[in-house]
């Protein structure tokens, strides 16, 4: 017996019914040879944590742009709080934890430059629309590597899903969607009292008297919660004291935070430095990396522009502009 075969024999005796065992996954778009050490969730783990993709998050926004001090999330950090978030919930609910944790460590992988504020650009922009999710599966399916990474089918299910009207098919991938709300409603209040933003008096009573007046205090009563309330149904909820006071929390959120008026001049510029940088390679297309005008030719030059910019980094992006707007230097000979 395998190492790999143990591992899925154990999951077998220790896992909820309801849980989405390795040996049973749908498989991956081209057939591989299983690895003799690792399941195959555990195998698309490694894919995305050893992907340039994953590595880029470091320089993305989360909510502050391009923050000074050392302690502001990014959205790497954001990814790894959500991993941590939704394997605890995984675990308590006997899941599978590496099929939540694949999923949890994808789900952002194709989020643009400047966070939710490049997404909304981009989303302008297109035609058909853009959505950092949908992107995301672009990145696994498409983008990475020139030809993806040929994850399994629950693991690119998990990361489509974590966010818009549609519910993962698996127990493990609404572990991430729950996570993801948890881990940044939480962790940007941290990162607004940090910066000035918000005081802490400021947030509203009502919520946090159910949830907690600290971080942690919130992030364990939505956890416990979750686990309490999940135990005997065919999906992941919340009681409706805690959701309501989640789904408080986060209004407040937008309209004291991700909406407020002190964002408006730095979007402004974010938002005008996408629209240069896309209409600039569309008239422009040869200037992109070789990669990305093989996929102009392939499937159009707008789906090659959104891809590139996609997938820029905040630094990456302010220096794409300022290589094709503004005048360098004469040279001293």
């Amino acid at each position: 017996m395998t190492v790999r075969e143990f591992l899925e024999d154990d999951e077998v005796r220790r896992l909820s019914e309801k849980a989405c065992l390795s040996r049973n996954s749908r498989g991956r778009e081209v057939p591989v040879e299983p690895c003799d050490l690792r399941t195959c969730f555990q195998r698309d783990r490694d894919r995305i944590i050893h992907c340039k993709s994953f590595r880029r998050l470091k320089f993305k926004t989360q909510v502050f742009i391009a923050p000074e001090g050392d302690h502001y999330r990014t959205r790497l950090t954001h990814t790894l709080e959500v991993t941590q978030v939704a394997r605890t919930i995984a675990r308590c609910l006997r899941l599978n934890e590496d099929l939540t944790e694949a999923i949890a460590l994808g789900h952002d992988l194709g989020h643009t430059p400047f966070g939710h504020i490049g997404e909304r650009s981009l989303n302008s922009l297109t035609q058909s629309g853009f959505r950092h999710n949908e992107q995301s599966l672009r990145v696994v399916e498409r983008l990475e590597n020139g030809c993806g990474l040929n994850l399994t089918w629950e693991v690119r299910d998990g990361i489509v899903n974590h966010s818009g009207k549609l519910r993962p098919s698996t127990l493990e991938g609404e572990c991430v969607a729950r996570a993801d709300r948890i881990a940044y409603i939480n962790h940007d209040i941290d990162d607004a009292v940090r910066a000035g933003v918000l005081k802490t008096y400021e947030l509203p009573e009502n919520c946090i008297a159910v949830l907690g007046k600290t971080h942690g205090e919130r992030i364990d009563t939505m956890i416990r919660d979750i686990v309490r309330e999940s135990q005997n149904t065919p999906h992941l909820c919340m009681s409706t004291q805690v959701q309501d006071a989640t789904d408080q929390l986060r209004e407040f959120m937008f309209q004291n935070v991700y909406m407020d008026e002190w964002r408006t001049e730095e979007e402004k510029k974010c938002d005008h430095l996408i629209t240069s940088l896309f209409e600039y390679y569309s008239e422009h297309p040869e200037k992109m990396p070789l990669e990305y005008i093989q996929i102009a030719y392939q499937e159009g030059t707008e789906r090659a522009v959104t891809d590139f910019i996609a997938c820029m980094t905040d630094r990456y992006a302010a220096r794409c502009y300022q290589d094709a707007f503004i005048p360098s230097a004469f040279p001293l000979r």
